[in-house]
């Protein structure tokens, strides 16, 4: 980010941030994802930290055992007063900001420059600091204190010594690079099955729920590598069961809705086991997800694309072209969590066949199956290694991100109407061509539930097909009015410039 003199300083924290039953003071949005000792939640306060790992810990694990934590978040962060402050440019104060290439280095250097601008900017305003809060709404705090994250976490190993904080900058809606995904291995190699993992954003949503994602398809490999052989000794037990790449989604699911893009089709198809893989994928994505899809979270990595897909209909033009960059970042997230799901299946056979001879002996059970304890497992490659193996499914996911309909085809036959009606006589037939037009829409967005989406989807498609039959003379000459700024691609502006009269 850098330029730290000119920072905004912004409140993590805001009204409303809880948005899940049960908080945990001074922890936003904190919840475990079922069956994995996996943690998410927001940027929490200094107390707010220790109140997590207390709860992570509970009556059984140890509280000098070891804790992982990942803060995926790209903005330095300064604790005032035990409450978390971040740096972001003037112009990006909000909820969400993409802070283009920051590097764990450069994060902590900028908040180790941001700090000595917080009290420079106090020291300046008899001991006072201005801020902003998500809103832009300007406050002032007296400083009684000022810590930097990174000395906060250095205060909790007094009493969570075995606790390990990692940074790991993403941004918001596209996929985490190759090598974060190798920062998150690399950071995980060597740690128990049991040991928790806690991941942090700003709010808990969807950078804290994708590096989720990431960690629990990390422990799907240490309890495939690990347990296989030691399950299959256990007699009765249905080793199929168990296998996380059987999990099948609801057919009656919307396509989109169960992560049917074009390019990931391609994806699977490209991969060995592919739709094992999506499938297994798939799965820790809803454990992550809502509870709609047996998660405890807020955001459905996969669902949410189709969510916006739908919104994507009812949006004027400005704000379509923002909705559609964002969904494709999001496919591309969604292709790059299935590749990583890939990669950690390999790695696990890989992992079981890579166990030294002398070691063999001693891993190795009653019924002849090898099984490795967690904390001992090893990576023959990493996962940038991985993909530079099959350099084409970078290209694939570049090129295929936007491979959407991103328009509702009108029927060929009530096309062919319309423009036979525009062209025999375009002003005694109008009230026909928009009676026509709206009867088309009824019948093409007869899906939409009724409410005001619906009327402003068939309201755009209205406005567009009639932009499209106008004669030629009238189209160029609305066009030209678009382009300058003298109209918009309204229906009822287009058919006041058709009916207009020039007085004589």
């Amino acid at each position: 980010m850098g330029d730290m003199a000119n920072a905004a300083c912004m409140a993590d924290g805001f009204d409303k941030i809880q948005k899940l039953p049960d908080p945990v003071p001074g922890c936003p949005n904190f919840r475990r994802v079922p069956g994995f000792k996996v943690y998410c939640c927001g940027q929490p306060t200094i107390a707010g930290f220790e109140a997590a790992l207390t709860k992570v810990c509970g009556d059984k694990y140890p509280k000098d055992g070891p804790i992982i934590w990942f803060n995926l978040r790209q903005e330095p962060d300064v604790y005032v007063n035990g409450e978390p402050i971040c740096a972001r440019p003037p112009n990006k104060i909000g909820e969400y900001a993409e802070l283009g290439n920051v590097t764990r280095d450069s994060a902590k250097a900028d908040e180790e420059e941001f700090i000595k601008v917080i009290e420079g900017r106090a020291k300046e305003n008899a001991g006072k600091l201005k801020f902003v809060d998500i809103n832009k709404a300007e406050k002032e705090i007296e400083v009684k204190e000022v810590v930097t994250l990174s000395n906060v976490i250095e205060g909790l190993k007094a009493k969570f010594p075995g606790l390990v904080h990692m940074r790991i900058p993403v941004c918001n809606s596209a996929a985490p690079l190759e090598t974060d995904f190798d920062i998150l291995v690399k950071t995980l190699i060597g740690t128990n099955i049991n040991t928790p993992v806690i991941i942090n954003d700003q709010v808990g949503l969807s950078r804290a729920t994708t590096g989720c994602v990431a960690a629990c398809l990390f422990k799907e490999f240490q309890i495939s590598a690990s347990f296989e052989g030691l399950v299959e000794t256990v007699p009765g037990v249905n080793l199929d069961l168990l296998k996380m790449d059987r999990y099948k989604m609801d057919p009656a699911k919307d396509p989109l809705f169960r992560g049917e893009f074009e390019v990931v089709k391609e994806l699977v198809a490209s991969l060995k086991d592919g739709d094992a893989a999506k499938n297994e994928c798939d799965k820790v994505i809803d454990k992550n997800g809502t509870p709609k899809t047996g998660g405890t979270g807020i955001k459905q990595l996969r669902e949410n694309i189709a969510e916006s897909k739908l919104s994507y209909e009812i949006m004027d033009d400005a704000a379509q072209a923002f909705l559609k960059m964002k969904i494709m970042d999001n496919i591309h997230k969604y292709y790059y969590l299935i590749l990583f799901t890939a990669y950690m299946r390999e790695a696990a056979d890989l992992a079981r066949e890579a166990v030294a001879d002398e070691k063999k002996g001693e891993l190795t059970l009653a019924g002849g199956r090898c099984a490795i304890p967690g904390d001992q497992l090893k990576l023959s490659k990493k996962f940038v290694q991985f993909v530079d193996e099959n350099p084409k499914l970078r290209d694939l996911v570049e090129t295929g991100k936007g491979n959407l309909q991103w328009e509702r085809d009108i029927p060929q036959a009530a096309l062919s109407n319309l423009e036979n009606l525009a062209a025999t006589d375009f002003k005694a037939n109008l009230g026909k061509i928009i009676h026509d037009i709206y009867q088309t829409a009824h019948l093409m967005f007869s899906d939409m539930p009724q409410g005001d989406h619906k009327k402003r989807a068939k309201y755009r498609f209205a406005s567009k097909t009639l932009m499209r039959i106008l004669p030629p003379a009238k189209k160029t000459e609305v066009e030209g009015l678009i382009a300058g700024n003298a109209m918009t691609m309204d229906l009822y502006e287009i058919l006041g410039k058709c009916t207009w009269a020039v007085p004589k």
